[in-house]
């Protein structure tokens, strides 16, 4: 039996895959909508966020053989908990990722982090986009919503609790896009429009994270991009492609069955 980590739509392919090659699969995933998602398909899953510890007495409790960590590339606090909890139990941990891409174009500028990406728009000044979520709002509001000639546009899901999170950090309403992706290029540049946009701030999520879109319709409009690297993480097997990983589940089982 699989433990995976799902919630994206490239995860819920990816433990489709597992699924169909003959494996009991349970999905993790944090919100009630991503569960829904899950169930749709056919997939069993578990809603919650889970501690290291909470995935070692997973483990244990249900006799788990691996855990497949397909989780967002940002879910760095899930990745490591799961990195935690599968070696505190003995099991191994697979971890599948996006591709990373490279972007080396002019009018755009990679940062470290949502604090980095933070200061350099505080200092770019004009009609800023965010289109990194809500977790870390709060880092961007904190610096740039009192800045002068400063309007910040934050897009986020269309989420109860996102509403009340804009509401207590006094962002103001006219200022929140709450909608859900994914946007085709052409979306992306006319809300750009809509709105005065001068600097677009994102994620190196990788394709399936719609980054190409969002960064084309901005680089054709002359906008420029503050893009956050992703969080480096020493995941050990880690592949991004559907193969690797269930030819790495093959290895695991094969090897328990010749004990």
């Amino acid at each position: 039996m699989i433990l995976f980590l799902a919630g994206t739509s490239d995860a819920r392919a990816l433990a489709l895959t597992v699924k169909d090659a003959g494996y009991n699969i349970l999905t993790t995933v944090v919100t009630e909508n991503a569960g829904k998602e899950m169930q749709k398909v056919g997939l069993d899953v578990y809603v919650g966020r889970l501690t290291d510890q909470d995935f070692t007495a997973m483990i244990k409790e249900q006799g788990f053989q691996a855990i497949v960590d397909a989780s967002h590339p940002f879910a760095e606090e899930a990745s490591k908990n799961a990195l935690l909890g599968a070696k505190a139990a003995g099991v191994p941990y697979i971890r599948y990722e996006r591709e990373s891409q490279v972007y080396e174009q002019n009018g755009i500028v990679m940062v470290e982090s949502y604090e980095e990406a933070a200061e350099v728009a505080a200092e770019k000044k004009g009609v800023i986009l965010l289109t990194t979520g809500s977790k870390t709002l709060e880092t961007f509001t904190r610096r740039l919503l009192d800045q002068p000639d400063t309007r910040v546009i934050a897009r986020m899901l269309p989420r109860k609790d996102n509403m009340e999170k804009c509401e207590k950090l006094g962002f103001p309403q006219k200022d929140i896009v709450a909608i859900q992706g994914p946007f085709s290029k052409e979306f992306n540049a006319a809300l750009y429009k809509q709105y005065g946009v001068t600097t677009m701030i994102t994620k190196e999520s990788g394709k399936a994270g719609s980054v190409d879109e969002k960064l084309e319709a901005a680089l054709e409009l002359g906008i420029e991009t503050i893009m956050i690297k992703r969080p480096k993480i020493q995941y050990g097997h880690a592949y991004s492609d559907f193969e690797g990983v269930l030819s790495h589940i093959n290895r695991i089982v094969d090897e328990k069955m010749e004990e």
